[in-house]
């Protein structure tokens, strides 16, 4: 299969895994925005999806913010035949997990198609403020992970994740949870879709919460469908 103009063998190459690593992946308008008309998905194309779905079958785990779970529409999270072959062949699970983060839990229960279609066991991460009621009725259809008092502990994520045997991490966001972890430091690499949309005023930005140390990136790859340009950056250490 080919998209964007490369074999499917060199975008597999060109996205490797570090383990471990914390990778987010947004996509975002030329002016900024992380949404049109509310959602990230009028920003993208099929090209768009094809990376989404490649970094998806290269993670151990995929985490979330339950608002961009709602927002967005997910539903369990299966990959499909080519992508299961090619875990298998790499001793990888046939999918990887969920993991779901919510400090509440609201609008969060066991009915949700992430949880009640999942293919493999999902986590649900929140803190020990959470309603114990909400947490015990999650419990039924996912893994309930403490990480945090009264708010996320960002910082302790990816370990928490790494002892259940999940060192590479893809953050699909929201920007929230993208702030958070930007203020943490844990941020390894930014895969970032970059759309020729103006999508104008108002929209908000692939990263929210209070200010934060800027933190420099060194760019990976740049590629691109004559549309849309598909962005790496590395976290610069030292």
């Amino acid at each position: 299969m080919r998209a964007l103009g490369y074999a499917e063998a060199d975008l597999v190459a060109a996205y490797a895994v570090e383990r471990p690593s914390l990778r987010v992946n947004f996509v975002a308008s030329a002016d900024g925005a992380a949404t049109l008309d509310g959602r990230s998905g009028g920003l993208g194309n099929a090209n768009d999806q094809h990376i989404l779905g490649l970094l998806r079958q290269l993670a151990d785990v995929l985490v979330v913010g339950a608002g961009t779970l709602r927002a967005e529409g997910y539903g369990p999270l299966a990959l499909g035949d080519d992508a299961v072959a090619h875990r298998r062949a790499h001793g990888l699970p046939d999918h990887p997990r969920l993991a779901v983060v919510s400090a509440r839990l609201h609008g969060l229960g066991p009915e949700h198609p992430s949880f009640a279609a999942a293919p493999v066991r999902p986590l649900v991460i929140t803190i020990g403020a959470s309603p114990a009621e909400r947490r015990r009725a999650l419990a039924d259809v996912a893994d309930v992970l403490i990480c945090g008092d009264d708010e996320l502990d960002a910082a302790a994520l990816p370990g928490l994740l790494a002892g259940r045997g999940l060192p590479g991490v893809l953050c699909e966001g929201g920007p929230a949870l993208f702030g958070a972890l930007v203020a943490a430091d844990v941020v390894d690499e930014l895969c970032l879709t970059l759309s020729p949309w103006l999508a104008g005023a108002g929209a908000s930005r692939i990263v929210a919460g209070p200010p934060s140390v800027p933190r420099a990136l060194g760019l990976r790859h740049v590629l691109s469908d004559d549309e849309l340009l598909f962005l790496r950056y590395a976290r610069r250490r030292g």
